[in-house]
Parts: C-alpha cells; structure tokens; sequence
C-alpha cells in the first residue's frame, strides 16, 4: 500500500466492503439508527475501530447546515420517555416538567426523532418494557424527575443511551440535565439585596435534599458569606415539624429571626405564610427558586424548556457516538435560570 493509501480516510464504504454489507447499514449503525441487530451493530463497530475510522468533520458540519437549512428532519426513530410515577398523569401536572417535555418534544422532532411517553410499572415489568422498545428498534431513554423511585430491576441500561432530568433518580446514575440550583439561589439572593432587603431567609423541607438532592441550600448559604454576619438566618426545614404545627413553627421561625424577604423552593409556604396572618409583600416579601410552579410573582425562571431541548441534544450526542449504558465518567450539564421581578418582592428603594 503506499503512502498516500496508507493516508486515505476510511469511509464507511470501506468498512461496508469489509463486511459485506450496505455502505447505508454501516451509516445507520454508527449513528445507532436503523432496525438493525445489536450483534451487527457491535461487530461494525468494531471494525470500524480496527479500521481506524473517524467520521469526516465537513461532511458532519454539511449535513448538519442541511439539516437547519430544510426545517425538521422526517421522522427516523423514537426516543422513550419513561413514566415511573405511581399516578403517571400527575407527572406533567407540574408546569416545571411539563414545559421539559415540550422542549424536548421540539427538539426531538427537529433532528428527527419522535418523543413518545411510556408507562412504567403496574402490570408492565422491566423485561417486557425491554422487549417492548427493542422490538420497535428504541435506543434512547429520558427519565424525568420522579417523587418516588421506581424499582427498575433488571432493566438493561447497557443496552440503551440514557439521560436524566433532574437529581432526583439517583439510579440509573446516567448523565444528567437540570438547572443550576447553586447559581440560581445565588442569584435570587443577589436580586433580592438589591432591592433592599438584608435579612433574607431560606423556607425548605427536608425531602429536597435526601430525595431529590436539590441543592439550593449551597446556593443560600454561600451567597450568605458576602454579607453581614448580623443578616445571616439558618435555613429553616419544615419538615422537622409535624404537619399540623407547621404554621406554628414557621411562626416562631419569624418572630424570632425576623427575616424581610424569605426565598423557597416549596409552593405551599405562601398559603402557609397566610394562615399564620402573615401578608406578602406586606409583612414579608417572598420569591421562588423556581416562579412557575410557586404561586408568587418574583423569583427565578429556571428555563425548563431549555433543560428539555439540552437534554435531547446531549442524548442524540450519546446516540450517534453508540454510548451505552451507564458512564464511566458521569457529567452534569447545567442551565443557569434568569431572574423575574414580581410583585411579591416589590423594590424597596421605589417606596
């Protein structure tokens, strides 16, 4: 062979040559597209790896302005958004995970994929949801946030591209995709000191971070170091309480720590606050960590459509480079959120 053979490019051609098979079926399964069988989808692979194959740089950026350049793609494949809520319609009865379907829906759809919702649990185990997908030829999995976590079994994840909303799943412990709670308490309190207020207080309960591994505490407690140790108030978790002396307890809370504004994460405490005689904005100013699915005006818009679209966009990236399984090294993608006045939190320099 001479030094300019030994210099070539492999192209799928040539890998399709040494198989003996279609320079398409070659295409299709390195991009972990197509019905084909995971035995032939493996042994391409394989070869292509021994050929020395790497997909041309041009001709991906070509296709992809092609792509952009004609609108959506025809549908090719489904994407599998797995259901394991007890109740699977309470699911999208929050706006927050509602609007990251519909921006994963968008997404799918633009690069020719189909988002389509499947139910887990009840009479369905994980063996016949297996048997259901690889039948219709499924290789990418989303798992949306979950309250309670689904027994999974034997699922096999080595044979699926998975990726997470949200922290709340802690298995599969797949790559995952959701806000960043850190910046984003960070940047509440910085908002609302702007505004004027300097007692600040962090309303949580004690599930968010054993069971959902949110993490707007750090996020208080560190925007907490630049101000004045006087204006430093402990979080206060209300589900060291019990249900009925909740009110009681946020009351004590108050009186004794006085805070000017409080900042949560839960979208009871404005009723809460109410049944205590406490007016908002009046008596306390209020915002949210997230202000879509609180029921007060200030706080923080998470872009949840955006988590969606991201989460779609690193899973077609998992599916074309044939990652399966659970990763060797877990990454996080974050979407920073972006403050929304309201009137919940009026500015106090206005007055």
């Amino acid at each position: 062979m001479s030094d300019s053979d030994n210099s070539r490019r492999v192209t799928v051609r040539d890998i399709a040559k040494e198989l003996g098979v279609s320079h398409v079926t070659v295409s299709l399964a390195l991009r972990g597209r197509g019905r084909i069988s995971e035995a032939l989808r493996e042994r391409i692979r394989e070869v292509a790896e021994r050929m020395g194959y790497k997909p041309d740089p041009m001709l991906a950026a070509l296709a992809s302005y092609s792509r952009r350049g004609n609108g959506p793609k025809p549908i090719s494949s489904v994407i599998a958004w797995l259901n394991g809520w007890r109740d699977p319609a309470e699911l999208r009865t929050f706006k927050e995970f509602d609007l990251y379907w519909k921006g994963a829906f968008a997404a799918a759809e633009k690069f020719g994929f189909r988002l389509e919702e499947f139910q887990f649990g009840g009479g369905l185990s994980a063996m016949r949801l297996h048997q259901i997908l690889s039948t219709r030829g499924i290789k990418g999995i989303v798992l949306p946030p979950h309250r309670t976590h689904p027994d999974w079994k034997d699922f096999p994840w080595s044979e699926y591209s998975v990726i997470r909303f949200g922290r709340s799943l802690v298995s599969p412990r797949t790559h995952l995709v959701t806000a960043d709670q850190v910046a984003n308490t960070m940047l509440a309190f910085e908002k609302m000191r702007e505004r004027g207020y300097k007692r600040i207080g962090f309303v949580t309960d004690e599930s968010n971070f054993k069971l959902r591994g949110h993490l707007f505490e750090g996020g208080y407690l560190t925007a907490q170091r630049f101000v004045e140790a006087k204006d430093r108030l402990p979080v206060f978790v209300l589900n060291d309480h019990a249900e009925a002396h909740r009110g009681e307890a946020l009351r004590a809370w108050f009186d004794k720590r006085k805070p000017d504004a409080i900042i949560t994460n839960m979208p009871e405490v404005p009723a809460l606050l109410g049944s205590i005689g406490l007016k908002i904005p009046d008596d306390v100013a209020l915002a949210g960590t997230t202000q879509i699915d609180i029921p007060i005006g200030a706080g923080i818009d998470q872009h949840p459509e955006e988590i969606g679209r991201v989460g779609i966009l690193t899973l077609i990236s998992l599916i074309n480079d044939g990652a399966r399984g659970i990763p060797r090294i877990f990454r996080q993608n974050l979407v920073e959120g972006s403050w929304v006045d309201g009137d919940s939190l009026p500015d106090l320099h206005a007055r």
